[in-house]
């Protein structure tokens, strides 16, 4: 039995693995899936939500397990994930990107972002006027996120969503090879990707090379392929 922590991305909260972790149960395995603060049922207030108090949250779940554990991050989850691994390298046994924001040590999601000229998000996202927090209207959701969801999908998840607090993206990543870069990761290539399309995908792959494997959904297996991406975090 492996134990797997899953890490949510920009918006959304641990009930976005809803599908995924009965899944891994039934497949013998433990899942969590916690919210991270600002985020499902943490009220934190987004002005006040930072990458520590991410990471710090993501700590605290693995620190709180038996055993090292599978840390899998998604989209922005990436970022915590990867600074979990710096400051726990012996908890964790390994690191899974999904679509996620693999970067290196001392990069700034915000530059490597702008790389990704065709993502969705880039064009539809509102930042608010004080640059802290950033919204995305109801109608783009499905395109940006949720392309091959079903439209109940949509409206339950659409429902959950959160302002997503901005001061992340312009903290150097606190990492280093010598720690962070001698764990094992595995990254998650989604082919119909619009949120980090799937050239930015394999930007971040090549700048940080690793083993990959691919799905050919939109941003969100979790709800579009949730058997076959729970398939691939069961062999991890």
């Amino acid at each position: 039995m492996t134990t797997v922590v899953l890490i949510h991305g920009a918006h959304h909260g641990g009930w976005c693995w809803e599908e995924i972790v009965p899944r891994l149960e039934k497949l013998g395995h433990r899942a969590v899936a916690p919210d991270l603060p600002g985020h499902g049922k943490d009220k934190t207030p987004t002005d006040e939500v930072t990458l520590e108090s991410y990471v710090g949250r993501v700590l605290e779940t693995i620190d709180a397990q038996s055993e090292p554990v599978v840390l899998v991050g998604h989209s922005l989850g990436g970022l915590s994930i990867g600074v979990a691994g710096e400051r726990r390298p012996e908890k964790i046994r390994k690191l899974i990107y999904l679509c996620a924001g693999m970067i290196g040590p001392g990069d700034v999601w915000m530059d490597v972002a702008a790389k990704d000229t065709d993502s969705l998000i880039r064009q539809h996202r509102k930042i608010s006027e004080d640059g802290k927090r950033s919204t995305i209207a109801r109608e783009h959701l499905k395109p940006i996120f949720y392309g091959d969801c079903t439209d109940e999908q949509v409206a339950r998840a659409a429902d959950r969503l959160v302002p997503q607090s901005t001061a992340m993206y312009r903290v150097p990543l606190p990492t280093t090879q010598a720690r962070w870069g001698k764990l094992p990761r595995l990254y998650i290539h989604c082919l119909r990707d619009k949120a980090i399309t799937i050239a930015q995908q394999r930007r971040l792959v090549a700048a940080n090379p690793c083993p990959t494997v691919e799905l050919d959904t939109d941003h969100s297996p979790f709800y579009s392929a949730p058997d076959k991406l729970a398939a691939i975090l069961a062999a991890a």
